[in-house]
């Protein structure tokens, strides 16, 4: 792991940094580069713009361990409220949510009925899948018990995995099982050795050989399985390993962030791939943006040459 990931990781947990930073004028001016804006509205007036081109959207509000239940309450009003919007633009975005957003640090039974609630909503207003969030790992066992529980009930619910934790090869055997809609990714949180995979190369090879996993069982037995990365590399092993097994084009999806390498978005769908983009919005940004700039630290390069052209 680099210095300069460990320093914006660090950062992105910094409660004086989370309070100032999002002041800063040309900070705001930086971040548009992930989001479409800072309400639903705005990222609903973005997924229309790129659904017409084949590019759906998934929407996920941004904000996470609220420090009061009420705070969940109206998290979740606001999702049901996302969905009615949605089903009225007649779009075919998803959701994707974050567990200590709906209440997970103060009651998990809330926090899975919270879930219930979107979930239930989704499946009669829009009829397609809801996505929870993988957070730190130490929510991961919590996270798959509750998950579990709410797939057992709604069979619309999938989850994020993370390709730099060591468990996750053994937590494919128990998601496979009941046959779980995924999406990897390689992981955003700063973890100890012991917990995450340090280094970069063994990371994308675990996220390789986590995918011909996944393709596998797309291939035997249809389930959907999401490939959210940037990593041109990755994505052309993929794709090719896809050929060798004789997975079709159109079975393979891919997610990336809103801002992020568009214009191969855009040629992934042209190509016959599924390409969603992934649109995060809301006030509570600074954590999530410090982390996307974590995972790639040459986005910071980027952001201070936007600035300085302004």
């Amino acid at each position: 792991m680099t210095l300069t990931r460990n320093i914006l990781l660090l950062m992105s947990k910094n409660h004086w940094m989370k309070n100032h930073v999002p002041r800063w004028k040309f900070v705001r001016r930086a971040v548009r580069r992930f989001m479409p804006g800072e309400t639903i509205e705005a990222a609903l007036d973005a997924a229309a713009g790129y659904e017409r081109e084949g590019i759906p959207a998934v929407f996920t509000k941004l904000g996470e361990n609220i420090t009061q239940i009420e705070q969940a309450e109206q998290v979740r009003d606001h999702y049901l409220d996302a969905v009615d919007k949605i089903a009225e633009r007649r779009l075919t975005a998803e959701i994707s949510v974050k567990l200590t957003q709906l209440g997970f640090d103060h009651s998990v039974d809330a926090s899975r009925e919270y879930c219930r609630e979107i979930v239930c909503k989704i499946k009669n207003r829009l009829g397609n899948e809801f996505f929870i969030d993988m957070e730190g790992s130490a929510y991961i066992r919590r996270t798959l018990d509750l998950y579990f529980r709410l797939k057992d009930e709604w069979d619309n619910t999938g989850l994020c995995i993370q390709a730099y934790l060591h468990r996750t090869e053994a937590d494919l055997d128990d998601l496979f099982s009941v046959n779980a809609s995924l999406r990897l990714v390689k992981g955003a949180y700063k973890e100890p050795a012991d917990i995450a995979i340090t280094s970069k190369r063994k990371v994308d090879e675990n996220f390789f050989a986590l995918s011909q996993r996944m393709l596998t069982r797309t291939k035997h037995h249809g389930t959907r399985m999401i490939y959210a990365t940037h990593d041109e590399k990755l994505i052309a092993r993929i794709i090719e390993e896809a050929k060798i097994i004789g997975l079709p084009r159109e079975q393979l999806e891919f997610q990336m962030l809103y801002g992020i390498k568009t214009s191969l978005q855009k040629q992934l769908a042209r190509d016959g791939y599924k390409v969603r983009m992934l649109m995060a919005y809301g006030e509570s940004w600074y954590p999530w943006y410090m982390r996307r700039l974590a995972e790639r630290p040459a986005n910071v390069w980027f952001v201070i040459k936007n600035v300085v052209k302004q």
